[in-house]
């Protein structure tokens, strides 16, 4: 399956279509590229109600993303930075905690979804 993202739509109908094909998973959306030393807190969260045109610094010919189970999570991360001009940072659910996916960004979504469902399986 594969989502279809633009910048006419809000963050949150963004994360909700992601949600409903990767419930394991959750994005989230900043203004600031994340530097492998620093973590999320430390980033300005982007608002669910806005439009991602709202907070795009950058424009180009490419306005729509695509994501599929078989892309990585570094490829996603390098195509918003690319056409929007914007950070995400995929979360993936272990037990009641949502963890960052920075050590394992080089995993397909797929793979990131199903890791997260076997350990909610074990917890």
């Amino acid at each position: 399956m594969e989502i279809l993202i633009n910048d006419h739509q809000s963050i949150q109908e963004i994360q909700g279509k992601f949600s409903k094909v990767f419930p394991f998973l959750k994005l989230e959306f900043f203004t600031d590229p994340i530097k492998k030393e620093e973590h999320v807190a430390q980033k300005l969260l982007l608002s669910g109600d806005s439009v991602l045109a709202k907070y795009r610094s950058k424009h180009s010919i490419t306005e729509n993303i695509v994501i599929s189970e078989k892309q990585k999570v570094s490829e996603l991360k390098q195509l918003f930075q690319k056409i929007y001009g914007l950070a995400i940072q995929v979360f993936r659910k272990i037990g009641d905690v949502w963890l960052e996916t920075t050590s394992t960004n080089d995993w397909t979504f797929e793979k990131q979804n199903n890791e997260a469902f076997k350990m909610s399986l074990i917890s």
